[in-house]
């Protein structure tokens, strides 16, 4: 299974780590098409590459894709652009959210029954239930 990865670069990359270890565990399920999204190196300044040249490789990769995962702890516009591209798709989407005090995953996330939402304190929290529902999505799809 082709899996796209969508998680913050230019709205923040303090989730980057974070974004490193999810995508080297959901190898293990199938290739993640946008594994550049968890590189160290990536800065919140993005890639090199024209804005448009991005926006129809990434719509290209999100049509190739069998799954959509996205990571939301750190609210970008264009994630969410990703999760509605995707839907209109007919992807299967999965959310992940990390809980933080005083903050709430947005209305338009949490109020979409269409997404599955993965609530989780840590990263490896996150991987042992990413493990569950991803065994679920595959027999699925």
């Amino acid at each position: 299974m082709k899996i796209y990865f969508a998680g913050s670069i230019r709205a923040g990359r303090e989730n980057a780590a974070t974004y490193s270890k999810i995508i080297g565990h959901l190898q293990k399920f199938g290739p993640v098409l946008t594994e550049h999204i968890g590189n160290p190196n990536l800065t919140s300044q993005g890639e090199s590459l024209p804005e448009k040249e991005i926006y129809l490789r990434d719509l290209k990769l999100l049509a190739e894709a069998d799954i959509v995962i996205a990571e939301l702890s750190t609210p970008s516009i264009g994630v969410g652009y990703e999760i509605r591209a995707a839907e209109e798709l007919g992807k299967p989407i999965i959310c992940l959210y990390r809980h933080q005090e005083g903050k709430r995953l947005s209305t338009m996330i949490e109020g979409n029954s269409k997404l599955t939402i993965i609530r989780y304190e840590t990263p490896e929290d996150l991987l042992s239930k990413l493990d569950e529902h991803l065994t679920i999505s595959w027999a699925i799809i």
